[in-house]
């Protein structure tokens, strides 16, 4: 099983507050693959809400996400959808 990994820049101009994030994490909550949030060499599990807003991931920040499991491309894809569509 190999590791789906992609890097997305934030556009929106509040970056990923409250309410993104909650959706995120019920986006990522909808898979059974682990997914983690790297900025800046710190990493958070996108399943954990406070940790996720806890990254202070800004308008212009890029990230990098990495989905492991038995359904990391659909997962993957959906989270790279999200972001696209939402930050």
């Amino acid at each position: 099983m190999k590791m789906k990994e992609f890097q997305y820049t934030i556009k929106d101009a509040c970056g990923i507050h409250a309410r993104p994030a909650g959706l995120l994490v019920k986006v990522v909550k909808g898979f059974a693959s682990t997914a983690t949030l790297e900025k800046a060499g710190k990493t958070c599990d996108m399943r954990k809400l406070m940790a996720l807003m806890g990254m202070g991931i800004k308008q212009g920040d890029t990230i990098t996400v990495k989905v492991e499991g038995d359904d990391e491309a659909e997962a993957a894809a959906a989270i790279e959808k999200f972001l696209t569509e939402n930050v």
